[in-house]
C-alpha cells in the first residue's frame, strides 16, 4: 500500500551525503578501497579529560533520567564562560544560552519557531545545504545571496540593499565559511545588522567552524546592537572532535530563544546528563587544546593542497576551517564530473562543489578528517 509523502518532503531531496556514502559502502563491498576525502566528520578524538567525564558521569544511577529541555545549569553557564573569555561577550546563562542537540537541529528549530508559508529566507551560495532545506520544509521560499571569491565570498552588501526584503524573516550566513573556508570579518558583517533591524528580520549566524585553523576567531555578537536582531549557533562537534555527540547551542536575547524553546520541548526530551558533563568539561578546555589540533590540521592542509595541485585545481591558502575549496581545471564544466572521474579512476572521493549552490558547479571540496598517510596514498593514487 502506498502512503503519500507531506507535500513538505516533496520540497527536499535526501541528503547528498546519504545518498553518495550508501554508494560508496557498496563500492567497498565489491572489494574497491575507496579514500573519502569529501566528508567533514573528524577523525580525532576528544580531549581524555572530556572522555573521562563522560565515563565517570556514565556509571552513577542518578544520570540516566530526563533532563530540563534548557539543558543544565552547569552547561549554560558553561558556555556563557566560554563566549565571555572568548569573545568578550557577555551572556545570561539562565536565559540567553539554549543548548542543542549538535548546530543541524539547532537550524531546523531555528526555521521551524520563526518561518510561515509565504516566507522568505536568505541563503549563501554557495552554503551549507541545511539552510535551504530547513526553509522548505517550514514552507518557506529560500532566496540564494550569491557569494564570490573576488569578494572574500562575503556578502554584498550593494546587492542585497537592491533585493526586494519585504518577506525576508530570516538571513543566514556562516563564518568562518563553509565550504569555501573563507574566514569573514566582524567589519564586513557590522553592516548586516543594520539591515537586519532595518528590515526586521532574524540574522543567524552558523558558527561551528571558529577556532578550527582560525587565526582571528569572532562570534556576531561581539557587533553593538547585534543580540537584538542575531542569533548565534556555535557546535562542539567541530572544535572539539565531538561531531557523533551531537551538542551545541543557540545564543540570542530572552525573547528570541523562547521561541525556540516553544518548538523544541515538542521535539526531544532532553540531552543526556554525562554528555552534558562531559561538554563542560570540553568547553574548559585551555587554547593549548586548540593550539595542538591547528598543528595537525595544518600539516594535513599543506598534503591537500599537494593532492589539489596534481589534480590541477586552484585554491586560496588564506583560509579557516576543516576543508579546501578548489576550483577544477577550466576543461571541466562541471566539477560534479571531475569528482566522479577521482572516484572511479582513483578510489578517491572528493565532495563536488554544486551540491553547496550553484556558485560551487566549477569547485571541488576536501576535508582535512583523515591522517597524513591516507592523504600520501590519495596522492600516489591520484599522481
Amino acid at each position: 500500500m502506498h502512503i503519500e509523502e507531506a507535500h513538505r518532503i516533496t520540497q527536499v531531496e535526501t541528503y547528498y551525503f546519504a545518498k553518495k556514502l550508501k554508494e560508496i559502502r557498496q563500492m567497498e563491498a565489491e572489494g574497491k578501497s575507496i579514500i573519502n576525502l569529501g566528508v567533514g566528520s573528524p577523525d580525532l578524538k576528544p580531549s581524555t579529560d572530556v572522555i573521562s567525564a563522560l565515563q565517570n558521569a556514565a556509571g552513577q544511577a542518578a544520570m540516566h533520567s530526563y533532563q530540563p529541555y534548557r539543558g543544565i545549569s552547569e552547561l549554560r553557564l558553561a558556555f556563557s564562560k566560554w563566549y565571555h573569555n572568548n569573545f568578550s561577550v557577555g551572556l545570561d546563562a539562565e536565559s540567553e544560552i539554549l543548548p542543542v542537540l549538535g548546530s543541524k537541529e539547532g537550524v531546523m528549530h531555528v526555521s521551524m519557531s520563526f518561518l510561515n508559508p509565504g516566507d522568505s529566507v536568505l541563503v549563501p551560495n554557495p552554503g551549507y545545504p541545511a539552510y535551504d532545506s530547513a526553509a522548505r520544509i517550514a514552507g518557506a521560499i529560500p532566496i540564494s545571496y550569491s557569494l564570490v571569491a573576488e569578494n572574500d565570498y562575503l556578502p554584498d552588501m550593494e546587492s542585497l540593499k537592491k533585493m526586494d526584503l519585504s518577506k525576508v524573516k530570516i538571513m543566514w550566513i556562516n563564518y568562518p565559511h563553509m565550504p569555501t573556508g573563507a574566514p569573514g570579518n566582524l567589519n564586513a558583517l557590522r553592516p548586516l545588522i543594520k539591515l537586519a533591524r532595518e528590515n526586521k528580520f532574524l540574522l543567524c549566524h552558523d558558527n561551528p567552524y571558529s577556532f578550527v585553523l582560525n587565526e582571528k576567531p569572532f562570534s556576531i555578537l561581539q557587533i553593538e546592537g547585534a543580540k537584538e536582531v542575531c542569533l548565534e549557533l556555535s557546535s562542539l562537534s567541530k572544535n572539539y572532535n565531538m561531531a557523533g555527540w551531537r551538542i551545541g547551542c543557540l545564543a540570542s536575547n530572552k525573547e528570541i530563544l523562547e521561541t525556540v524553546l516553544k518548538f523544541k520541548s515538542n521535539m526531544d526530551s532532553g540531552m543526556f546528563k554525562p554528555m552534558q558533563i562531559a561538554a563542560v568539561a570540553a568547553l574548559n578546555l585551555s587554547n593549548e587544546w586548540f593550539d595542538k589540533q591547528t598543528e595537525i590540521y595544518k600539516t594535513r592542509r599543506e598534503k591537500i593542497w599537494e593532492l589539489m595541485d596534481i589534480l590541477n585545481c586552484s585554491y586560496n591558502k588564506n583560509t579557516a576551517g576543516l576543508f579546501v575549496w578548489a576550483r577544477v581545471p577550466e576543461n571541466f564544466v562541471d566539477a560534479e564530473a571531475y569528482s566522479e572521474k577521482i572516484l572511479h579512476e582513483k578510489n578517491v572521493f572528493l565532495t563536488p562543489g554544486k551540491i553547496f549552490g550553484s556558485n560551487g558547479i566549477k569547485y571541488l571540496r576536501s576535508s582535512l578528517c583523515q591522517n597524513v598517510s591516507l592523504i600520501e596514498k590519495a596522492i600516489e593514487r591520484c599522481r
